[in-house]
């Protein structure tokens, strides 16, 4: 109580209540009757329908499955993809090769050296020599870029002369009429008869197991076939099986052992080193609590549900690039730049700062309650955009709820950080205002861009230490922490990404944040960086207050 027994809460401050509503109304009524108000404003709204516009697309088109290991082609158009020719033992570069074909078997050989130059028989033949046919299989064709002779086509004569002694067939895969019903060939045949091996050509000869009938598998069992298996025991480091049986190749033919999908030999099913066969390695940090990397053995977990996938990750994707580069980046610079470079330069420029400061006001006060005004207008505008983007964004996000009600803390998350950005960025402009009103908007410009460098810098890779001296660096780091507070699978869902080749684009906006004081906590990265924001913003508003202290009002 005074002398008067007016309590203080009458006196002192309901009279520092009055003053701050004074100007801060009276900010807020200036800024809401400036046209670049509105038009930043507006260009911030189009800004943002915009980026809806092209995630309605995606979402629109949906996300197609991809053959992410390759063995849903069908390179030789038999009816037969390669992951079911694989089981066989056979090529997907040859036709005549399939699923249910006969088995080769080798008989014997004429070797470039070998005394005896023969042979008579009905075999299958490759090699090169001179053909005295009883029979031949006319119907036993290839192509043009395979071995074997197509005797349907019209063959010509050879040459004049001795054959491989005047003159020798060269050319693969085909033969020349010689003499009364004799045959120069090079190539692979079906026939009864006998045969000339020249002096230093080879011949090899066998014969073809019954075919029987395979069905053809459809393409869609290779695609999306093996996803990947998590129990969300991080205490498991060993995870996920061979769903398709294509790593253990249970009742795979015996020639299928000695080839992968990449068309190598020596196939290992132990290629992340741990001791066993066919499985998946999930690497936790020192915590225990988060998945860092994953190693999968050959073929275990190689197709992804990419629907499932790459629409949550593409969804995140979203929803962190619109917040680091639309928000904080964007309007975290231009709202600043426009609105709150002349807070104090104005009131100069239009002589109304003699009036308002000969009130019973400090003028440190002034400053901030002029800053007040313009975080409740841009504050207001940045959480209600935030808010709006959250909700439309989580009507059309993946999953089976009508609306995806984690997706609301990110986006208030990315709301709030947007707003320290732009009080750090207002303190900074205004001060820099009253350093130079002249040259002080060329500064600030000049800022902007370095900023916007940095911030770009920072999405790249937050570790670079000449990004940590902008303010953008620390703001970008509280949404990275605020993602892994409220989707702590985001760096499991990353490392999932780039085990299993889903391009998802996470992993170019989001890295785990690097101020976690050596302890991985999210929590400790948010309050670090906060501090900096904070203590930045105060000292910016100490030297305003310095400098606008002495300065004399004209």
């Amino acid at each position: 109580m005074d002398d008067k027994g007016l309590s203080l809460k009458k006196t002192v401050w309901s009279q520092l209540d009055r003053k701050a509503g004074a100007i801060i109304e009276l900010t807020i009524r200036q800024l809401r009757h400036r046209l670049s108000t509105w038009v930043v404003l507006s260009v911030g709204i189009l800004l943002m329908l915009l980026l809806l516009a092209f995630y309605v697309d995606s979402v629109r088109d949906g996300f197609e499955s991809i053959d992410n290991d390759g063995d849903a082609v069908d390179e030789d158009r038999d009816g037969y993809p390669l992951g079911q020719e694989i089981k066989y033992g056979h090529s997907d570069f040859d036709f005549s090769q399939y699923p249910g074909v006969g088995e080769y078997i080798p008989v014997g050989y004429i070797d470039s050296n070998d005394r005896i130059r023969t042979i008579s028989g009905n075999y299958t033949w490759f090699g090169m020599g001179i053909l005295n046919p009883t029979w031949i299989n006319t119907n036993y064709t290839g192509n043009e870029w395979e071995p074997i002779i197509n005797w349907q086509n019209e063959l010509s004569m050879c040459p004049e002369g001795e054959a491989f002694v005047d003159w020798s067939w060269e050319t693969y895969g085909s033969a020349c009429i010689y003499g009364d019903s004799e045959y120069v060939f090079w190539g692979e045949l079906k026939a009864y008869g006998s045969i000339e091996v020249p002096e230093n050509r080879y011949l090899n000869w066998g014969f073809y197991t019954d075919s029987f009938y395979v069905e053809p598998d459809p393409i869609s069992m290779y695609i999306d076939e093996d996803d990947i298996d998590w129990d969300g025991n991080f205490l498991q480091s060993s995870q996920g099986f061979d769903d398709d049986g294509d790593c253990i190749r249970k009742n795979w033919s015996d020639k299928s052992n000695y080839i992968d999908y990449s068309g190598e030999y020596n196939f290992d099913n132990d290629s992340n080193n741990n001791g066993i066969i066919c499985d998946v390695k999930w690497t936790v940090d020192s915590e225990g609590n988060r998945i860092i990397e994953i190693y999968a053995d050959s073929n275990v977990d190689e197709d992804p549900d990419d629907e499932k996938y790459l629409g949550e990750s593409s969804h995140r994707t979203f929803i962190i690039g619109v917040g680091k580069m639309a928000f904080v980046i964007l309007l975290g610079l231009f709202l600043p730049l426009f609105l709150a470079l002349g807070l104090i330069r104005d009131e100069t420029e239009n002589g109304t700062l003699h009036y308002l400061l000969s009130k019973p006001i400090h003028r440190g006060e002034f400053i901030i309650y002029r800053l007040l005004g313009y975080l409740t207008v841009t504050g207001t505008y940045v959480m209600l955009l935030s808010l709006f983007m959250g909700i439309i964004a989580s009507v059309l996000g993946p999953g089976d709820s009508i609306i995806r009600l984690k997706d609301i803390p990110i986006w208030l998350g990315i709301g709030f950080t947007t707003i320290l950005v732009l009080c750090a960025y207002g303190a900074l402009f205004n001060t820099l205002a009253l350093i130079s009103p002249k040259y002080g908007i060329y500064i600030c410009i000049s800022i902007g861009v370095w900023e916007f460098v940095m911030g770009i810098l920072t999405i790249a890779n937050p570790n670079w230490n000449i990004s940590a001296i902008s303010i953008n660096h620390w703001a970008l780091q509280i949404i990275d922490s605020i993602v892994l507070l409220t989707w702590p699978d985001t760096l499991q869902l990353q490392q999932m990404s780039q085990a299993f080749n889903l391009e998802s684009g996470l992993d170019i906006f989001w890295k785990p944040p690097v101020h976690t004081l050596g302890t991985s906590n999210p929590l400790i990265a948010i309050l670090v960086s906060f501090t900096m924001l904070f203590l930045f913003t105060i000292s910016m508003l100490g030297v305003g207050q310095s400098i606008f202290k002495n300065r004399e009002i004209m």
